[in-house]
């Protein structure tokens, strides 16, 4: 029985430490299972933060994209400004330059034509009425220019010859010198001087039909150049256009003939051109382009030589015997009825032969400038 006793005692701590060893195997378990827990809720959040990183990095991104985008969009604007800026002030560049050309044109005698003037009244004899008339002509070229006005009361028809590269916009062009006109007409640069020849009236500001004349020349250079002339009614009525043969003046085809009808142009003006003048003369083309060239002629220079030796011999040839007819400064005879005298020639068809005379008076207005790239003035011509 004893016996018994202790093996069923043995039997029950066996059992108690199986049930022992399998409650110690599941918390075990339990705590393995746990520790699995953790570190997957630790990967789980891990994971949660790697994805808010990842999102507020997308969304600093995106963020960074739209600053980057605001920042272009704001320099394309303040590009398109600049561009704008500088779009308006080439325009106003080329309003001022013009207005200054002109405001400077009807003031002040170009400095090779002064010099001319001087010349010629060094030449007068003294205390006669031919030095007392160049006298006061000298007197009034430096009081217009101290006092930056008029040359002349009769500021004359405005004719701006314009040399300009290839894409050059015409009418813009024409537009801000037709505003410049008007605005040197309000400052007194110019005289009001533009008539309506069907109506007679003269109520605009030097703008209407021909006027102001401009002409467009396209050339090879990169560059804008104005020419700039004020040319007064009482020189352009005394202009002359002679068909040749003459039979009048006996005048042929030839130079000979073209000297002939030069000179009775002179004999004709007397006074009445305001001289001393300058003669722009163009041989040949057609009546419009022989006119048309013979006040291109008056672009040169006093002092400058014709490239054709047998029209440079004619020049100084016209202007030394019309300085012997004794005409003189405005007709009250003397030494000095030419300034200068400059010639050129076109083709012609063979049934015409036209010889153009464009006179002008000693207020010979005549001046130029060179455009920057901003329609600033870079040089003056002349």
């Amino acid at each position: 029985m004893a016996k018994k006793k202790v093996a069923k005692k043995a039997k029950k701590k066996v059992a108690k430490k199986k049930v022992a060893k399998k409650q110690t195997t599941r918390k075990k378990v339990a705590k393995k299972a746990a520790k699995k827990n953790v570190a997957k809720k630790k990967v789980a959040k891990k994971k949660v933060a790697k994805k808010k990183v990842a999102k507020k990095k997308v969304a600093k991104k995106k963020v960074a994209k739209k600053k980057v985008a605001k920042k272009k969009v704001a320099k394309k604007k303040v590009a398109k400004k600049k561009v704008a800026k500088k779009k308006v002030a080439a325009k106003d560049h080329l309003f001022d330059s013009v207005l200054e050309l002109i405001r400077k044109t009807s003031a002040e005698i170009p400095e090779d034509v002064q010099k001319v003037i001087l010349e010629a009244l060094e030449r007068e004899e003294k205390n006669t009425t031919a030095e007392y008339a160049m006298g006061i002509i000298k007197a009034n070229i430096e009081l217009a220019k101290r006092k930056s006005q008029p040359l002349c009361q009769d500021t004359g028809t405005i004719l701006f010859f314009v040399n300009h590269p290839a894409g050059f916009h015409q009418n813009k062009f024409k537009k801000t010198v037709e505003k410049a006109v008007v605005k040197a007409t309000e400052l007194g640069y110019l005289r009001q001087n533009s008539v309506d020849s069907l109506t007679g009236k003269n109520d605009t500001m030097n703008i209407g039909p021909g006027h102001p004349d401009i002409h467009f020349h396209e050339h090879d250079k990169k560059t804008i150049e104005i020419r700039l002339m004020l040319k007064g009614g009482g020189c352009e009525n005394v202009g002359a256009q002679y068909s040749l043969p003459h039979t009048e003046l006996g005048a042929g085809r030839d130079l000979d003939g073209v000297r002939k009808v030069i000179l009775d142009a002179v004999q004709k003006a007397q006074g009445k051109g305001c001289g001393p003048g300058v003669l722009g003369v163009t041989i040949g083309g057609d009546r419009g382009a022989g006119y048309v060239n013979s006040k291109e002629q008056l672009l040169r220079r006093l002092d400058d030589e014709n490239s054709h030796p047998d029209l440079r011999e004619l020049e100084k040839d016209i202007v030394a015997t019309s300085n012997e007819l004794g005409i003189g400064p405005m007709g009250f005879g003397g030494k000095t009825t030419l300034l200068g005298c400059k010639i050129g020639a076109l083709n012609r068809l063979p049934a015409s032969y036209f010889v153009s005379i464009s006179y002008m008076c000693w207020a010979y207005r005549r001046l130029g400038v060179v455009l920057k790239n901003d329609n600033a003035i870079s040089k003056w011509l002349y």
